[in-house]
């Protein structure tokens, strides 16, 4: 059995491929497999998986299915994969020679069933434009009981973590939606009893220049319906009564980031249909607007540290000043 597999779902990404497959099989961590699912790419990037695959033999295990998405990609993977851990990595990212040596013997050192590491946004020519870190303020080792306060401050990549393939037991990404990662990584942090992390950048996220002005649409309701199914999971779970920590995973997943979202909204009936279920999902669960305004990431206020432009667009917005903020946007 590999310590780790790696899944990496392929869909015409031809200009980034080889720079993030070379990342992996240059990993320090030999004990592992690149489980890599072309989901019916009709460019190039099957020839380079084919030259991988050639090159690297014992590494590189490559499959072509029908596009189904990303969530159904990982799934795809997820049911081959052999290792001990679970790890995801996009094909126009790339990732640090150590990150999963790093990350495997963080987890056998504390028993840990999900493993963290911070990441950071590159443009096309790896420049560092936004560093993202994760949780700065625990230490390598978190008992969840002890710091449940990581499950509404932690960003839901599936990308920066290393999972134990139990926690994936009866689970799966849910297909055809959009923001698969805030639908189900949450409820995997729910089965944990312990997590570690790493401060290091390990994993490196493009940021394309298409994807910069790419279109968002209605599917933007899809993170609604996942912090909806995630809040429905936690009042199952053992961390039922700690209602403080489910209110702000509301907020900063159903309120900031919906709302970060939706300011690149451009046509202005889907705008107004997706300001009105915001609404709705607001009133459902019982936040106030001082609950968002007060609420803390980190340990501190959210707002207050934000970029000046954004701190504008969201008390615009909960000002209820949406026609201010459209001749602004």
């Amino acid at each position: 059995m590999a310590k780790v597999s790696i899944i990496v779902p392929v869909y015409n990404t031809e200009r980034y491929l080889k720079k993030c497959l070379d990342s992996l099989v240059n990993q320090t961590l030999e004990d592992l497999e690149i489980i890599v699912v072309n989901d019916g790419s009709t460019d190039g990037s099957q020839m380079i998986i084919n030259d991988f695959q050639e090159t690297f033999p014992a590494q590189i295990k490559s499959f072509t299915k029908e596009n189904g998405g990303l969530g159904d990609a990982r799934n795809f993977g997820l049911d081959r994969a052999n290792g001990e851990f679970i790890g995801f990595v996009d094909s126009d990212d790339y990732v640090s020679e150590n990150m999963f040596l790093e990350m495997v013997d963080l987890a056998k050192k504390h028993s840990a069933e999900l493993v963290i590491c911070n990441l950071q946004k590159v443009d096309e020519k790896g420049a560092v434009t936004q560093k993202l870190t994760q949780i700065p303020h625990l230490p390598e080792k978190i008992i969840l009981e002890e710091h449940l306060s990581v499950f509404s401050d932690l960003s839901y990549f599936a990308c920066n973590k290393l999972f134990r393939k139990e926690l994936f037991e009866g689970r799966r990404f849910k297909k055809g939606v959009q923001f698969e990662d805030i639908q189900l990584i949450p409820q995997l942090l729910l089965q944990c009893t312990t997590l570690a992390q790493t401060q290091n950048y390990h994993y490196q996220y493009l940021e394309r220049s298409e994807s910069i002005t790419r279109t968002h649409t209605i599917k933007g309701l899809d993170i609604l319906e996942a912090v909806r199914e995630v809040s429905a999971a936690y009042r199952n779970s053992k961390c039922f009564n700690r209602t403080e920590e489910l209110k702000n995973f509301q907020i900063l997943e159903g309120v900031y980031t919906y709302l970060a979202y939706l300011a690149l909204v451009k046509d202005k009936s889907v705008y107004r249909k997706m300001t009105l279920a915001q609404k709705e999902f607001i009133k459902e669960n019982g936040i106030s607007i001082s609950e968002i305004l007060q609420y803390k990431r980190f340990g501190r206020n959210y707002l207050l540290y934000l970029p000046l432009r954004k701190k504008i667009y969201y008390l615009l917005y909960f000002l209820g000043q949406q026609k201010l903020l459209r001749m602004l946007l």
